[in-house]
């Protein structure tokens, strides 16, 4: 197809552009969320799923081992989720004009792989070794790389791209 980003009629460039910022800013409460429950740190993402290490006998844990209904339910709902928000982000990316070849297949296809790793390695750092939080965090970053580059590269397009 021959169809540009900065082709599309004004009030479809308008739309996409609501759209993204709707869920930039979904994204960005999730990013909240996420330093609000572990500061950014393997230690706190380990501890929110693993539970707070005890040194007492009688010590109240402020983090308890999450249980596996609760990771289920985190993991089905984010996997459905973040695969609908790339689903939405790279049909629209695809027909932006700025980059092609190699790097735009890399930017359509690499969140769907980190996605599967994230949630996977989850599982693997509660109920194998907490050492794959860093599997999670190299994932989780490519995941957000990949969404900033694409919505950034979309509302380039569509404000400063002229025919």
């Amino acid at each position: 197809m021959k169809i540009k980003i900065y082709q599309l009629p004004v009030q479809l460039k308008k739309m996409i552009a609501a759209l993204l910022l709707s869920l930039t800013f979904g994204v960005l409460i999730g990013l909240g969320f996420l330093y609000y429950t572990t500061s950014y740190s393997t230690k706190g993402a380990i501890e929110r799923y693993n539970g707070s290490q005890v040194s007492e006998e009688f010590e109240i844990t402020e983090n308890y081992p999450k249980p596996i209904s609760e990771i289920f339910i985190t993991t089905h709902n984010h996997i459905i989720a973040f695969t609908l928000i790339f689903a939405v982000i790279a049909s629209i990316f695809y027909f932006s004009s700025i980059i092609n070849n190699s790097l735009k297949t890399f930017l359509l296809v690499e969140p769907f792989i980190s996605i599967i790793i994230s949630f996977g390695s989850l599982w693997l750092m509660r109920f194998v070794n907490p050492n794959f939080v860093f599997l999670m965090a190299v994932s989780s970053t490519l995941i957000y790389l990949s969404y900033f580059t694409m919505v950034s590269l979309i509302l380039y397009e569509i404000f400063f791209k002229k025919t």
